[in-house]
């Protein structure tokens, strides 16, 4: 049985939805507080056990790679000054196995992971998305990696979303539950409606793939959005071989939409050791302040 020890984490798209901040800057080095939102995926791989890992970058995506690369000239001045807090945060994530691969067009996410296909040769790997960020005592892609060694299978994390919201995402039909919050799949839809959805068991950002999914995706059609979705081909991959879907029971962080990007740098920055306690303040104050404009409003109706 082979290791997993490879992570793909794609990184391509042109992060429309937080335009113009984006028209000149990769999305994934939006910070929350003060973190990239791409290191926190970085860091779940690393301690996770994950060994290598290949971002899949396009266009204006240089400075992810510019990011984990060392800044010897920053590095000396920060060790000359004695800076020796801020040395070891420019240089916590240097040294990892990174790889990077540009993805010419962006086709979906079916497609970026196909790019990792040489990269990934015949081994289960993991594939990370940037727009949530997971927290647990156990970190979601450990827990997945942790399924594969008792099952030798592709295994999905999902998550229990409001009805109202499946059409926002690939929802998965359960079959029996196996053990505690591990599932098999009777089957994979890509953002159904509302009406048409077997389940609020919705996929996240973290899949463990067997490598037959290439092949899938090598003659997969484009699906929702006219682009190759990995949700498609994972269903085809479930009519050859078990794949199961494990219910992730943290805390996730969706920052892939302005109002969930900044819900989480507000909850990051209230946890933060140097801005939390104004940070705090500043809430109060302004709650305050809403209250008042409330209450004049009403009295003025």
């Amino acid at each position: 049985m082979s290791k997993v020890r490879k992570a793909i984490i794609p990184a391509a798209g042109l992060g429309t939805r937080f335009l113009p901040a984006t028209k000149a800057m990769a999305k994934e080095m939006l910070p929350i507080v003060d973190k990239p939102t791409i290191q926190f995926i970085v860091e779940e791989a690393r301690e996770a056990g994950i060994e290598d890992i290949l971002i899949v970058t396009g266009k204006a995506k240089r400075p992810i790679e510019d990011h984990f690369d060392s800044n010897l000239e920053l590095e000396m001045n920060l060790k000359e000054k004695g800076k020796d807090d801020l040395l070891q945060l420019v240089t916590e994530t240097t040294g990892l196995n990174l790889h990077f691969i540009r993805q010419s067009h962006p086709l979906g996410l079916g497609h970026a992971v196909l790019q990792a296909k040489s990269f990934v040769g015949n081994e289960p790997f993991v594939v990370m998305l940037g727009d949530d960020l997971m927290e647990d005592k156990v970190p979601l892609t450990k827990q997945l990696m942790d399924n594969y060694d008792k099952t030798h299978a592709s295994t999905i994390a999902v998550m229990d979303v409001p009805r109202e919201d499946v059409s926002k995402y690939g929802i998965i039909n359960p079959g029996q539950e196996v053990e505690k919050d591990l599932f098999n799949v009777v089957n994979f839809v890509e953002k159904p409606a509302v009406e048409d959805a077997p389940s609020n068991m919705a996929i996240i950002g973290r899949y463990l793939l067997t490598p037959e999914i290439f092949d899938i995706l090598d003659n997969q059609k484009p699906g929702a959005g006219n682009e190759i979705q990995l949700t498609d081909a994972i269903d085809t991959l479930n009519k050859t071989q078990r794949v199961f879907a494990h219910r992730f029971t943290g805390t996730r962080y969706d920052v892939g939409d302005k109002y969930g990007f900044m819900k989480t740098s507000i909850e990051y920055g209230l946890k933060h050791p140097q801005i939390k306690d104004d940070l705090k303040q500043l809430i109060l104050d302004l709650s305050d302040d809403i209250r008042k404009t409330d209450k004049k409003k009403k009295e003025k109706e």
